[in-house]
């Protein structure tokens, strides 16, 4: 099983996930001292020029990935997507009108439960009965023409379903994505939805920053008298600048985006996300039921493979051997128990190859 340089592990968790080593070296060598400025990114005022280089670098390595459009806003907000949940319903859903959602697993499920405080609020499709397996067919789908929007996850980290194609709302109705797990993997059409938002500490950098991209024109739907920090309109007016943002995991990001561009940007990111994650699906799909995978085969998510033994006792003792072996992570998430392995972009081939022969060998040790 081949070593990862400085000792690092093999690491497999869902987050916050690993980072590109390139990216921790450049933070490190730049840590007391950026490009001459003579101060850290942690100590420079969010308000100097150097800090507005930063932030102005992310936003157009970002756009420069995923092609948005002028008539789109990128935000470096805070909360989490699961602030976003609330602030989406709040800033989009204009009073008396309904939103609706897609719930495909347990992130879907939250951001359905907090615009339900909010507001009217329905389910267009529900997986839960059959313990979140799949993403829906477009037929599958309950739509309402006057929805406020339309709301998926495309990609489910505890249940390891990712959409393959966005949903289609009906004409005037927004589609909106919480893209928190598969953000920044794999090419995707950004005129196709009206809002998209992404924790970072997945693939796009460190805990501390969201990533929100919205088209302009719904920034009007922004009630006057919202709380200033929970205002799509107020942050856009300010460019992300009306408060101190998180400068150091803004810096982080932007090193994360200019790593992938040097790779050769999402098309390249995603062909390694598929050889990584083919690896462990196919040593699931060889074993013989030994393991067995949780999402249906058109749904799996090359982010989040889950997956099953014969027994939990078995699965327990795998995480013991893995954790020995220097693969870290695996276990499932506590809601579901089971075993996952994140496959985030920055994740190593060499990782991925030192499960799949894992995984193997403790088939044939207790099988």
């Amino acid at each position: 099983m081949s070593a990862l340089p400085h000792g690092r592990i093999h690491n497999f968790s869902a987050g916050p996930g690993v980072l590109p080593l390139p990216v921790l070296e450049q933070a490190q060598a730049e840590l007391l001292n950026w490009r001459g400025a003579g101060v850290s990114v942690l100590e420079m005022s969010h308000r100097s020029a150097a800090f507005e280089t930063i932030i102005g670098e992310a936003e157009a390595d970002l756009r420069a990935l995923y092609g948005i459009p002028d008539d789109y806003a990128v935000l470096f907000l805070q909360g989490g997507a699961t602030l976003q949940f609330a602030m989406q319903a709040m800033n989009l859903r204009p009073a008396g009108r309904s939103a609706d959602y897609i719930l495909t697993g347990a992130w879907s499920k939250a951001a359905f439960k907090e615009a339900e405080k909010l507001g009217p609020t329905r389910a267009a499709f529900n997986g839960e009965s059959g313990a979140f397996t799949y993403f829906p067919a477009q037929s599958e789908l309950n739509l309402d023409p006057q929805a406020a929007y339309l709301h998926f996850c495309s990609n489910e980290t505890i249940h390891g379903v990712q959409c393959k194609t966005e949903p289609v709302p009906p004409p005037g109705v927004p589609l909106v994505c919480d893209a928190s797990s598969d953000f920044l993997s794999r090419p995707l059409n950004v005129s196709a939805y009206g809002l998209l938002y992404a924790g970072a500490q997945k693939n796009a950098g460190p805990a501390g920053v969201t990533l929100v991209i919205i088209r302009k024109d719904l920034l009007a739907r922004t009630p006057d008298k919202l709380p200033v920090l929970l205002d799509y309109r107020l942050m856009a007016e300010n460019k992300s600048l009306y408060n101190t943002p998180p400068c150091f995991s803004i810096y982080l990001v932007g090193l994360v985006l200019k790593w992938l561009r040097g790779l050769g940007g999402l098309s390249a990111i995603a062909a390694l996300n598929a050889a990584k994650s083919g690896l462990i699906y196919d040593v699931i799909d060889r074993s013989g039921g030994f393991y067995r995978g949780h999402a249906r085969a058109d749904s799996r998510s090359p982010m989040n493979v889950t997956f099953r033994l014969p027994d939990e006792a078995l699965e327990a003792q795998f995480v013991k051997e893995a954790g020995k072996a220097g693969l870290d992570g695996l276990k499932g998430h506590r809601s579901v128990g089971g075993l996952r392995a994140s496959l985030y972009n920055a994740l190593p081939r060499e990782s991925a190859e030192a499960l799949a022969q894992f995984m193997v060998e403790f088939q044939r040790r207790h099988g």
